[in-house]
C-alpha cells in the first residue's frame, strides 16, 4: 500500500528529528517550518525549553511578507544569523523537519551559514 504525502512527511520528520536529537544532544536547534505562504526559523534551546532567536517572512522589516520563495528564505536566514550573533550563539544543528533539503530550505541554511552560524 502506497503512503500518502502527509504520512511520508510525518515519517520523514520523526526520522530526521530523532536522529538529530541523539547525535547533537546539548546543542541549540535551528528549526525550520515552511508553509505555502511563509517560512519561519527558530533557534531553540531544548534543555531550557526556550527560543533564543527567531525570524519569519511575516516580519515587515524583511520586506517579503506573504512570500515563500528562495529570496524570502535567504532574507530570513540572514536575519536569523544576525539575531543569533546578538544573542551570543555561534553553533547549532540544522533541523529541517520533514522538509526536503532543496529550494527555500537550502537557501535559508546557506544564508545562515554566510551570516556566521556554524552547523
Amino acid at each position: 500500500m502506497a503512503l500518502d504525502k502527509r504520512t511520508q512527511f510525518l515519517k520523514r520528520r520523526l526520522r530526521v528529528r530523532n536522529k538529530l536529537k541523539t547525535v547533537n544532544a546539548g546543542q541549540l536547534r535551528l528549526c525550520v517550518h515552511r508553509s505555502n505562504k511563509n517560512i519561519h526559523a527558530q533557534l531553540i534551546d531544548d534543555a531550557e525549553g526556550r527560543t533564543v532567536a527567531a525570524a519569519s517572512s511575516l516580519e515587515a522589516d524583511l520586506g517579503v511578507i506573504g512570500k515563500n520563495n528562495v529570496e524570502a528564505a535567504a532574507r530570513v536566514g540572514t536575519a536569523l544569523a544576525e539575531r543569533a550573533k546578538a544573542a551570543g550563539v555561534e553553533g547549532c544543528y540544522f533541523d529541517r523537519g520533514g522538509f526536503r533539503y532543496h529550494g527555500g530550505i537550502k537557501a535559508l541554511a546557506d544564508a545562515a551559514r554566510e551570516g556566521g552560524l556554524k552547523f
